[in-house]
């Protein structure tokens, strides 16, 4: 029988900010829009809190700035 590896809450966020970071990096997301191109006119961000907002692209869905970009930037249907 194969032995049950727990990992410590620090070994958990460890690895929890290394697969963000990946993330991050394919992402290639940044806290500053590109020009014209930032989250609160992309196609993918759903609702707005106080300049923050959710990210529906399937390989970033997490919490970012309006005025952020990423490389999955597309306009936002009219």
């Amino acid at each position: 029988m194969a032995e049950e590896t727990t990992l410590s809450r620090d070994e958990q966020m460890e690895q929890e900010n290394e697969a963000f970071l990946a993330v991050q990096r394919e992402a290639k997301l940044k806290g500053s829009p590109s020009g014209d191109q930032r989250c609160d006119n992309c196609k993918y961000m759903v609702g707005e809190y106080k300049k923050i907002a959710y990210c529906n692209h399937p390989k970033l869905e997490l919490l970012v700035g309006v005025d952020w970009w990423c490389q999955w930037w597309e306009k936002t249907e009219a």
